[in-house]
């Protein structure tokens, strides 16, 4: 009574049938050795590194599919194959004289999935030799893909070229392996990205989105290798141009997700201490490297696709129009994706509660430059693009777009702006132009600005179309529909509780007659007024209304584009020691509240995440 196996897995072995599917258990889907799912993938090569030191002992251990031979029903592989069967929780039970001829027998299991696992000497000896431990690091691990892989063929880049489509399958090259993804691209959130490599090397890609550059990832890649590139066709990240190198100094105090590109944010507690957050402080998001821009030669270019026309500026003429000033808050689509990945793991950064800041903005509004350009007032329908000058690998420049309506609107108070609290724009925030769209998720804030367009539709980069979208708590990559989604433009309400810090141990002296001081920040996007802030620390059965310091005063309805600064003190009773924890929510001049848990929002972006804040801390 095995269960049918669902998940599907290539096949990588040496022969011309490397693509060929399996099918077990009567299943309508395709499978081949019947992998894992995705989330469950164990390493490649550390597995092999256990396999090889635990056999000896007569334990079993889960392995990733290596190579098989088969190419419609599994059978006993030839060239001196060793093979292993394993299954999670189940311990050898064989007889003493079966364990003498373990390595070179098959092992079925049956109670859930059949798993076969083909494991040649020649990888065992080259894992043994270039991983000393059992844990392999990121560099062995790089190593393996430049290193020549003797159980597979060998292809030319006039044969890899030709399969660069899912009907003719999509092959890539990294080092010198040959992979072919082709059931692995619809689930990456990047598969538009994926495809432009398709029948080619990733590395300049991967030179460029580092991210990619970990112990998962590469392990992951060399589970879909099929072959070895001609070693003189292979290329070399010596020979490929640094684009990082020029990359701005930052200040230490800025937490970094990831290096290349850089991404960013301070500690919570800094952001409590001024409303307006300083340029340094600022978090950081940055999706390709920073462009280095000369002020003297720098060109925006305006096309119109409703009339035809357009026109280029120069940063003088920016400086022509009238200058605005805005104070608004930015915050990043991913805020607190952190606590959201305690519910369920997600493919993402994992920010906390500070990839958000609050600046005084300055600079041309759009709407006058768009008027200038020949766009008429009150022309509300289609979209306005814009495009930075960072680029990746291709001159495909970030790109994103918002509602021309918001353009347009004199209320709306979207900027090209070249001034940051006073200063001009640092290269990390978009030197010297970037595009502020006060209320609005901070992936439409484009920086580095170097083209707008007014069309009647979205912008189709990436980013607008396959990314920054939330989706239902059930969808997962195997179901997601990105174009079912629209893009997030207006962020909802959400409130953060910054002081004390999560985990943190108040002493006696902390505790100022018989109340904690708790600060935080409170932000709803759309121009909404945080009208109140509410506080338990004791699981909602008492709420306490928190005094909000600082807001932007002044503005009228619909133009609250600041965040709140709060202030609240929760009381304790005398001698109370011990944990205690403490919720925030918010609301807003529409009534909007936050949710109560990220369990019933999750979604596989990890998006918009605004369920209560809540902090641990310990009373000593």
């Amino acid at each position: 009574n095995a269960a049918p196996v669902l998940a599907r897995h290539l096949c990588f072995c040496s022969s011309s049938t490397h693509n060929t599917y399996a099918t077990a258990n009567n299943s309508d889907k395709p499978v081949c050795c019947a992998r894992k799912e995705d989330t469950e993938r164990t390493m490649f090569l550390r597995q092999i590194i256990r396999q090889n030191s635990r056999l000896q002992q007569g334990s079993y251990q889960r392995v990733a599919c290596i190579g098989s031979y088969h190419t419609g029903n599994a059978r006993e592989p030839t060239g001196g194959l060793k093979s292993v069967a394993s299954q999670r929780g189940h311990q050898s039970s064989g007889d003493d004289a079966r364990g003498d001829n373990l390595l070179s027998t098959t092992a079925i299991i049956f109670g859930g999935s059949l798993l076969t696992y083909l494991i040649t000497e020649k990888i065992k000896k080259d894992a043994a030799t270039i991983y000393a431990k059992e844990s392999a690091s990121l560099d062995q691990i790089r190593k393996l893909h430049d290193t020549r892989r003797t159980d597979l063929p060998e292809y030319t880049m006039d044969e890899i070229v030709k399969h660069n489509s899912p009907s003719a399958g999509i092959w890539v090259t990294y080092g010198i392996g040959v992979y072919d993804i082709t059931s692995f691209v619809p689930k990456h959130p990047g598969s538009d990205k994926v495809m432009l490599a398709a029948g080619g090397a990733i590395d300049p890609f991967w030179h460029i989105f580092q991210q990619h550059n970990t112990q998962e990832v590469l392990t992951l890649l060399e589970s879909y290798r099929i072959g070895n590139l001609r070693p003189d066709e292979a290329i070399g990240t010596k020979d490929l141009h640094d684009p990082w190198a020029a990359e701005p100094k930052r200040h230490p105090i800025l937490k970094a997700a990831t290096a290349k590109p850089f991404n960013a944010e301070p500690p919570a507690t800094v952001l409590v201490d001024s409303f307006l957050t300083p340029n340094e402080f600022f978090y950081v998001r940055n999706h390709l490297p920073v462009p280095e821009v000369d002020i003297k030669s720098y060109e925006l270019e305006l096309e119109n696709e409703k009339t035809g026309k357009g026109k280029t500026l120069r940063f003088g003429d920016l400086l022509r129009f009238p200058k605005h000033t805005v104070t608004a808050t930015i915050m990043c689509g991913g805020n607190r994706r952190g606590e959201m990945m305690e519910v369920k793991p997600i493919k993402g950064l994992p920010w906390g509660a500070s990839a958000v800041g609050n600046a005084e903005w300055s600079g041309a509004r759009l709407r006058d430059v768009l008027l200038a350009a020949g766009v008429r007032d009150g022309d509300e329908e289609g979209h306005v693009q814009f495009e930075g000058l960072d680029t990746d690998p291709t001159s495909t420049p970030y790109g994103a777009s918002i509602p021309l309506a918001k353009a347009m609107d004199p209320r709306g108070d979207v900027l090209l702006a070249y001034e940051m609290n006073g200063q001009p724009l640092n290269r990390d925030h978009g030197f010297p132009v970037r595009v502020i769209v006060p209320g609005v998720v901070g992936s439409r804030n484009v920086k580095w600005l170097g083209r707008i367009v007014v069309s009647r539709e979205e912008s189709g980069s990436h980013w607008q179309q396959n990314d920054y979208k939330s989706f239902s708590p059930s969808t997962d990559w195997d179901t997601v529909d990105f174009k079912s989604a629209p893009a997030i433009q207006n962020m909802p309400i959400t409130s953060a509780i910054c002081v004390p810090a999560n985990g943190e141990t108040l002493s006696v002296a902390a505790v100022k007659d018989g109340f904690v001081t708790v600060k935080g920040y409170a932000w709803s996007g759309g121009g909404s007024e945080i009208i109140r802030v509410d506080l338990t620390a004791d699981g909602g059965k008492s709420w306490i209304v928190a005094n909000l310091d600082e807001s932007e005063k002044g503005t009228g309805p619909g133009r609250h584009w600041s965040w709140t600064l709060w202030t609240a003190q929760i009381p304790i009773r005398p001698g109370q020691k011990g944990p205690i924890e403490i919720w925030s929510k918010a609301v807003d001049s529409n009534y909007n509240t936050q949710p109560e848990t990220f369990g019933n929002i999750w979604n596989l972006r990890g998006v918009v995440g605004n369920a209560y804040s809540r902090v641990k801390v310990n009373l000593k």
